[in-house]
């Protein structure tokens, strides 16, 4: 058990604020749901997915973890594949700045 607590303490921070962040995600997800009063998944998520998520690969390397590096490695690609879209649909929505 005192193995679990040899990473200094920055590194035990970073770990837990990823996981906050990434579990919050599912908190913004339900909020944005029950006010449109439908299932939405907004960029927040994907925004909060991405930062927990590099906050907890990066911890993960630090712990030299292959299954939790490569679990959390793959998902950063999914997690910015999806913000990268949205940012193109909402450009495209919106259309060049300037343009009246």
């Amino acid at each position: 058990m005192n193995e679990w607590f040899r990473s200094p303490a920055a590194w035990m921070v970073l770990g837990f604020a990823g996981q906050i962040l990434f579990a919050s995600r599912f908190i913004v997800q339900w909020w944005a749901s029950e006010r449109q009063r439908r299932v939405v998944i907004p960029t927040a998520f994907w925004i909060l997915s991405a930062v927990g998520g590099t906050a907890l690969f990066a911890y993960a390397i630090h712990k030299q973890d292959p299954v939790f590096a490569i679990g959390q490695g793959s998902g950063l690609l999914i997690y910015l594949r999806n913000l990268r879209i949205a940012h193109k649909s909402r450009s495209h929505v919106e259309g060049p700045r300037g343009a009246a």
